[in-house]
């Protein structure tokens, strides 16, 4: 028989955990919903591996910065070359963790949502914002990891 299982790619980059707490936890629960899921820090990702043989990609990064919006340093130089994804008319979905004190909360995610736009990539639902400690908002990180599951 063919294996006929969707397959997903998380690609998420974190400095202090939360965001790989976030990754591990959406991944838990699109396997429960039977995806298929490979989920690579994004040190060890290339840019060429998204979209490739994969029927979503799902990307995450927390957001620093006090003057403007700064990546995950990890996920800094994978961004710069997110325009040689092949992504155009691929579902994707979008996430990330912050700090609402911060002027620019999640503003990793925005970038993300406008670099999606810009390549084509077909965003399934509103992108993911944790504030703060990930395990405060396991319920919503559930739910939408269950939304991403069903629009496959």
């Amino acid at each position: 028989l063919e294996d006929i299982m969707l397959k997903a790619l998380i690609v998420y980059g974190t400095t202090t955990g939360n965001t790989e707490i976030v990754a591990e936890q959406i991944s838990g629960i699109m396997e429960n919903n039977g995806v298929n899921v490979t989920i690579k820090n994004v040190t060890d990702t290339t840019v060429a591996e998204l979209g490739n043989g994969f029927d979503i990609t799902v990307l995450g990064s927390s957001t620093w910065g006090e003057d403007s919006v700064e990546f995950q340093e990890d996920f800094e130089p994978f961004f710069e070359e997110l325009d040689k994804a092949e992504l155009k008319d691929k579902k994707v979905a979008l996430f990330g963790c912050g700090d609402s004190s911060y002027e620019y909360y999640c503003g990793a995610v925005d970038l993300l949502e406008e670099k999606m736009d810009a390549i084509g990539g077909k965003r399934v639902n509103d992108s993911l914002r944790i504030d703060g400690d990930p395990s405060e908002s396991s319920s919503e990180i559930d739910d939408w990891a269950a939304e991403v599951s069903s629009s496959i």
